[in-house]
């Protein structure tokens, strides 16, 4: 883990929860003067929580693509890249003021050129799809052999295996206990093992 990661800080032409709507080429005049060291990386917008640096923000067809690395040297930022890499953290949300913008019919607003100061991690986005898309990973050291196709399936098959043998524990779990048989007591029906639903999905 050396706290890299990617993602999504905008997207351009998608409302946010504030009925904003960027614009491409909204950010382009703001990081042509201010270069991506004068974007801060913040957690939860919170001026006095820097967790490091961003290393490349740029505007794709898709929105401003962004790409940063956390100061593990900094509790915050060890404790965000912790939670990034189980899953438990992956919203950004960007810190501006708006240069030029104007009203769309259905009453969002469109934001043709904003001033880009800051972009947070943060638990909930404003915009939804603000994401961090993938927690880099550490490169492999000559004695981490990629894995072959002959591994990537092995590991499918315990995968699926160990599934299995959750499902049939829970099983044994959730199946009523018969009691012993006593002289007076003729045994009822066997209880048939609970399967899961034919719908139902496991991930």
């Amino acid at each position: 883990m050396d706290g890299h990661f990617t993602g999504y800080a905008s997207l351009f032409g998608v409302p946010d929860l504030g009925r904003d709507v960027v614009a491409p080429g909204a950010f382009a005049q703001s990081l042509a003067a201010r270069g991506v060291a004068g974007v801060r990386m913040l957690w939860q917008h919170d001026p006095a929580e820097p967790v490091r640096r961003w290393l490349s923000l740029r505007e794709d067809a898709r929105g401003l693509r962004v790409a940063g690395q956390l100061n593990l040297g900094v509790q915050r930022a060890r404790e965000l890249d912790a939670l990034l890499r189980d899953g438990s953290l992956d919203g950004l949300s960007i810190g501006f003021r708006t240069l030029r913008a104007r009203p769309e019919r259905g009453g969002n607003r469109r934001l043709e050129a904003i001033d880009l100061w800051e972009i947070s991690l943060v638990t909930f986005p404003l915009q939804a799809g603000a994401r961090i898309t993938a927690p880099a990973q550490a490169a492999a050291t000559p004695n981490q052999a990629a894995a072959t196709p002959n591994q990537a399936a092995a590991a499918r098959i315990r995968a699926g295996i160990a599934l299995a043998n959750d499902i049939r524990a829970l099983a044994h779990r959730m199946a009523p206990h018969r009691r012993a048989a006593s002289p007076s007591t003729r045994p009822g029906p066997r209880p048939g093992a609970i399967l899961p639903a034919r719908s139902a999905r496991f991930a």
